[in-house]
């Protein structure tokens, strides 16, 4: 099969390069062309685990290339996807389609035979409806379907989610579409993998449906943390004993400093917003959202407590701003609302992330970064530990309680025992929904 990928950000190369090592021949399209050069010269634009030499691989078979020339690429194509970015339009929560709508019109006028023409992009229901009409309307003899293929990729695991997927969705209105579609998908179909045929507005809705119960269940979980907290109860202990029922689940069940990322905060305000246009409003969802935000402050109230009161001359060293480990992924990420409480308040501030500089530098304004978590807790007086990167889950705890200029750790993903923390030399112990 040919392949047209346009958009080259996360979904985009990540669908792109994994289709090429399906063995099919993929073309991915930017704008940028200093992406494009970039991308040609063996380098990825982002941080995700084996990509870089996976895209590598299939670049030297011949079946991966990139362009700046949509109708190029297009030309011939089985299948065009439609990967650009979806962002939060400013003002009402709604996901933003322009750069969607703007692709889908260039690609009915580069179309030269039938193709599928694939929304890749987290998409609100009905926009593959709208697609169509656009497409129709820019190119009204062009020969297409629309499909619905809404991905699930965790950001740090996403080559492995993409090669052995829970599920593959499909939302398509034309058999000659849904073969297609199964032709793409076929190796993984031989894997028993499963493939999910659907309508078009079934597809859109599992998309945020889904991401709107893991957003929930981390929610959840963090409101019960500060319940333990009152209560005396540990919620790692909780989160163990509700998460062997089967009909619950024990992932997302980890108390931490709220969910970011590029797709929770995004996809529960589209979901919102989605529900209150058709007079149905999504009340848990919209309560998620509040609920989140709510927690970010709850974690600063954290930290000037163990300050006591005041962050206001303190130096405080913080392990971790990207929204979670294995990405340089910084949008919604909860250090984004802690950190700069913390320069606000007058705090000097100490950064370490193994990713997370090249994003963080223009983000964080106003802190220092270090090379290691012991240059950074050096004559500190607090430190944070708010990305569990593995870098960080077995740190000299002596070593740097002795260093520290007062001895107090705010342990916000649960990583260490308070014993453990207290029996280095720690003065001052506080983490998540634990006493």
């Amino acid at each position: 099969m040919k392949i047209a990928m346009i958009g080259t950000g996360y979904v985009g190369l990540v669908s792109g390069v994994c289709f090429s090592d399906f063995g099919h021949e993929v073309v991915c399209v930017d704008r940028d062309p200093a992406k494009i050069e970039m991308l040609e010269g063996g380098r990825v634009p982002i941080f995700e685990p084996g990509l870089e030499d996976l895209m590598v691989r299939n670049v030297g078979s011949g079946r991966l290339t990139f362009t700046t020339d949509l109708g190029a690429a297009v030309d011939g194509a089985d299948a065009v996807f439609i990967a650009v970015g979806t962002p939060t339009r400013r003002g009402d929560g709604h996901a933003d389609l322009t750069y969607v709508m703007a692709a889908a019109e260039e690609i009915a006028r580069a179309l030269t035979g039938y193709a599928v023409v694939v929304t890749k992009s987290t998409v609100p229901v009905g926009t593959n409806r709208k697609v169509a009409d656009a497409m129709r309307a820019a190119a009204p003899e062009a020969a297409f379907d629309v499909a619905s293929n809404p991905e699930f990729l965790r950001e740090g695991a996403a080559i492995d989610d993409f090669m052995r997927p829970d599920r593959v969705v499909v939302g398509v209105e034309s058999e000659r579409a849904g073969d297609v579609m199964s032709d793409i998908y076929r190796p993984l179909y031989l894997r028993d993998f499963p493939i999910m045929i659907t309508d078009l507005e079934s597809a859109e809705m599992i998309k945020y449906a889904a991401n709107a119960f893991l957003a929930t269940k981390i929610t959840f979980i963090n409101e019960i943390a500060a319940l333990c907290e009152r209560v005396g109860a540990d919620v790692k202990k909780v989160s163990k004993g509700i998460g062997m029922d089967g009909r619950i689940g024990n992932k997302f069940l980890h108390a931490g400093p709220g969910y970011g990322g590029s797709c929770f905060p995004k996809d529960t305000s589209a979901l919102a917003r989605i529900g209150q246009e058709h007079a149905v409003p999504m009340r848990i969802v919209e309560t998620v959202i509040q609920v989140n935000e709510g927690v970010k402050h709850r974690m600063i109230e954290k930290l000037r407590d163990l300050c006591d009161g005041s962050f206001n001359g303190r130096t405080i060293a913080v392990l971790g701003v990207t929204f979670k480990p294995n990405t340089d992924d910084m949008r919604d990420a909860p250090s984004l609302t802690i950190v700069p409480a913390l320069v606000g308040g007058g705090a000097r501030v100490r950064v370490v992330d193994p990713q997370g500089r090249r994003e963080g530098e223009a983000l964080l304004p106003g802190v220092t970064w270090c090379d290691d978590p012991y240059e950074a807790s050096d004559g500190a007086d607090l430190l944070v530990l708010l990305t569990e990167w593995n870098e960080f889950r077995a740190l000299d705890l002596p070593r740097i309680a002795e260093a520290m200029g007062t001895a107090r750790m705010a342990d916000l993903r649960n990583i260490y025992s308070p014993a453990d923390v207290l029996d280095a030399g720690f003065t001052a112990y506080d983490a998540v929904g634990r006493r």
